[in-house]
């Protein structure tokens, strides 16, 4: 049976509420043991809203490319980072909810937000309501998953042109075999999470 597509029911009964600017909102990156974790915040206009939009996840490159480009020219589109400092510091969690909360003080004016997963970032200005799998279920939110992942996925593949060997451009800095293999023989780069126990036992094996 195939899975139904997102639909615009939850910004539109944002809106019969009386928001008028919701943005769906998603992060990518909380596996990696490398690089940043990227949210993406998107207030789409229902008058043009990109065809093919759905959870990255299920979609190809060439696809997801093809969208989130068609998003850019007709949504409002805000994206942010936390870094790989910040997310040792934090924990992953927090690094998570801490670039939704700046990708969503990209687009001001916002006065309701639809986020993927099971929390509200805290201390949001406005309301917000958490949707699990939301970006297999909300148009706003699968738009932010698509922008997330290519943004993101940019730039590991241009970290890649640094450290070649782990093989980020193919794996985004996930732990793959290649990359595990990769961190054994050549060490922890500045763009690892230390915070993370596969990194962190390298670091630490002769202890």
């Amino acid at each position: 049976m195939p899975r139904p597509a997102p639909d615009f029911s939850r910004e539109a009964a944002a809106r019969a509420t009386g928001a008028h600017r919701v943005v769906g909102v998603d992060e990518v990156g909380r596996g990696p043991l490398a690089g940043p974790v990227t949210a993406a915040a998107v207030r789409l206009d229902p008058a043009h809203i990109p065809a093919g939009l759905a959870d990255s996840k299920v979609l190809s490159a060439a696809q997801r490319a093809r969208i989130a480009a068609a998003i850019h020219e007709t949504a409002d589109v805000s994206i942010a980072h936390a870094s790989v400092a910040e997310i040792d510091d934090l924990n992953i969690l927090q690094a998570s909810l801490l670039a939704m909360r700046r990708a969503m003080a990209g687009l001001p004016g916002t006065d309701f937000a639809l986020i993927d997963g099971n929390r509200v970032p805290p201390g949001l200005p406005f309301r917000a309501l958490a949707v699990v799998r939301g970006d297999a279920l909300c148009l706003s939110i699968a738009a932010a998953s698509i922008v997330a992942k290519v943004a993101r996925d940019a730039i590991m593949v241009d970290l890649a042109q640094q450290y070649p060997p782990y093989g980020w451009d193919a794996n985004a800095g996930y732990p793959t075999k290649r990359h595990l293999q990769a961190l054994l023989d050549f060490g922890v780069t500045p763009w690892h999470r230390r915070s993370f126990r596969p990194v962190h036992n390298i670091l630490y094996q002769d202890n």
